[in-house]
């Protein structure tokens, strides 16, 4: 698969209309549910189990789109596999009171990953460059006149690129992942939940009241995309109708980003060695078995 091609260049002016929704030209939807996913799941495990071991790099993954665009289905379905131990997800809602109280970036600093973590932003920063310019809501906020202007995106967008290149220079590479779903299919999405009794509590109101302003989405989201697709913390633009082959991407593209990173089991010094023989045949001899029985 070459992910190239869903991936955003830096300042590049995008549209979304030139993106598929529904791409998959490759496999079978029996072939990725039952082969390609979990080959590529995994080595992600393998990869991950690595990452987790060395405890030297971190990554971060950003996770953003409109309502049922199958951001909670990626989770459960490639994430939920990882160790958990090296696993941490952070879910945004409508900013607090507290939050609102601190900088825009201060709220997801509970969700960046630690070192040997993969870390996963289910909605993110991004969104304080999405709603408030789609609901004009900032001037409710408590910010100080003068940095509410015509210029405001324009920082913001700065401020974002030099934040995640932050991360990456310290260790902590940003892969992103914006879901392009199209309306139609959400409209689908949404009716299945609000019909079955059992995904009622996945529904919100607020998720038919956001379509009315999908065209506003669209462009901000296609402005968001052209400024903020880095070379250390890329976009990658999925075809989210087709929630198997997003799946599949997704796990490709973080299986190419660690095995750049190339994650090593640590070595043990010849001392540890020493040291762990010895408490391998103590322990070999509490419980009767021969020299190298144990495990097997």
């Amino acid at each position: 698969m070459n992910t190239d091609k869903y991936r955003v260049k830096p300042d590049e002016k995008i549209m979304l209309t030139t993106f598929s929704t529904s791409e998959n030209d490759e496999y079978s939807q029996e072939e990725l549910q039952k082969k390609m996913i979990p080959e590529a799941v995994q080595k992600l495990q393998e990869l991950h189990l690595k990452l987790n071991a060395e405890e030297e790099k971190g990554i971060l993954v950003v996770l953003q789109a409109m309502d049922a665009a199958g951001k909670d289905e990626a989770i459960s379905y490639i994430f939920s596999n990882l160790n958990a131990q090296g696993l941490k997800t952070l879910t945004l809602g409508k900013p607090t009171e507290q939050e609102l109280s601190h900088d825009y970036l201060w709220r997801i600093h509970d969700g960046l990953p630690a070192r040997g973590e993969i870390a996963i932003l289910n909605r993110s920063h991004y969104e304080e460059v999405i709603a408030p310019r789609v609901h004009e809501i900032l001037k409710g906020e408590p910010l100080p006149d003068e940095l509410i202007d015509e210029k405001i995106w324009e920082t913001r967008f700065r401020q974002i690129n030099d934040f995640e290149r932050y991360l990456s220079e310290n260790g902590f590479p940003v892969v992103k992942f914006f879901f392009n779903v199209s309306k139609e299919e959400q409209r689908k999405r949404l009716l299945k939940r609000m019909k079955d009794p059992q995904k009622n509590w996945e529904f919100s109101f607020s998720d038919v009241e956001e379509r009315e302003h999908w065209d506003d989405y669209q462009k901000i989201f296609e402005d968001m995309l052209g400024n903020t697709s880095t070379e250390c913390a890329p976009w990658y633009v999925l075809p989210a109708d087709n929630e198997e082959y997003s799946r599949y991407i997704i796990t490709i593209v973080m299986n190419e980003l660690l095995t750049e990173l190339n994650p090593q089991f640590p070595v043990i010094s010849d001392e540890e060695r020493e040291k762990l023989d010895e408490y391998i045949k103590k322990l070999e001899a509490e419980g009767g078995e021969k020299q190298g029985d144990a495990g097997q």
